[in-house]
């Protein structure tokens, strides 16, 4: 697996465009914010591909990228923070960006992966790992919050603090039911062999829960554990899937994963445990 100091080679840079239906272009902010609203639009956070990876070949790692990529292509798979925002990341610095990979502390620290981007001067957080619709470039040097809002829920990236960390915080209907703070250190994905590995632990939050997000302009699909939210602009619809086999047909219909590779993804699941705690 490459660094996250190394490109992609030429054709896997090709075939990733492809897949997100974006051309290669000079570096600029235009160009910026179209990669990363594709990449939030076409490759959805989830984990079934985790639990089928995981459960078909014993995979306890990011998968390769030509695995990552053939599982978007055959499958409609997508990742977690870990494999979105790292291949992301090369992506960025393959077109020549100016791209760090950081991580953000949660309950813990340093658990989750995200990007730094400076364009024309400034620098944006990124996040294509946090199944949240953040379509747009966030600018880190704000004076005031920024906030978006989805239905039920809403981000609020707060100002930087005194050490030039960010705090992404997730409202749910009006409660704080998330967040994370941003640590603009660069690096590499091996900084995170130790938190990528516990994330295979027999009781890890992705391996015994699903989580499931596709996003639109100003729409969003999620499905978590056994329950399907639909949102639209400021309305969110909430639906509990009755068993296995309606969740199943929930996640082919809504994002196109067959059958059977979801049957077989799933079916290693017990007790499920929410995702967002």
């Amino acid at each position: 697996m490459p660094s996250s100091k190394e490109s992609l080679p030429e054709t896997v840079v090709v075939r990733y465009l492809g897949i997100l239906q974006v051309a290669a272009e000079t570096p600029s902010l235009p160009a910026f914010r179209e990669l990363v609203r594709a990449h939030l639009t076409r490759i959805p956070f989830e984990n079934v591909s985790k639990l089928y990876y995981h459960k078909r070949y014993r995979l306890e790692g990011l998968p390769p990228i030509e695995m990552y990529l053939d599982g978007i292509e055959r499958y409609h798979f997508g990742g977690t923070c870990y494999s979105n925002n790292y291949y992301f990341h090369l992506l960025l610095c393959s077109l020549g960006y100016d791209a760090k990979l950081c991580a953000a502390d949660m309950k813990a620290p340093g658990v989750h992966a995200v990007n730094i981007i400076a364009v024309d001067g400034r620098e944006y957080l990124v996040d294509t790992g946090y199944a949240a619709p953040l379509l747009e470039p966030i600018p880190r040097d704000l004076t005031v919050d920024y906030e978006m809002t989805l239905g039920r829920d809403r981000y609020v990236l707060a100002p930087q603090d005194a050490d030039r960390c960010s705090r992404l915080d997730l409202y749910r209907d009006g409660a704080l039911r998330h967040g994370y703070l941003v640590r603009p250190v660069p690096r590499t994905i091996e900084d995170f062999s130790e938190v990528i590995a516990g994330s295979f632990r027999p009781d890890a939050t992705f391996l015994n829960s699903l989580l499931l997000a596709r996003f639109y302009s100003d729409a969003s699909m999620v499905i978590h554990n056994q329950t399907l939210i639909q949102s639209e602009k400021n309305h969110s619809s909430v639906r509990v899937l009755a068993n296995h086999g309606e969740l199943i047909a929930a996640i082919e219909k809504h994002f196109g994963m067959p059958n059977e590779i979801v049957a077989e993804a799933v079916s290693q699941l017990g007790p499920l445990q929410d995702a967002w705690t």
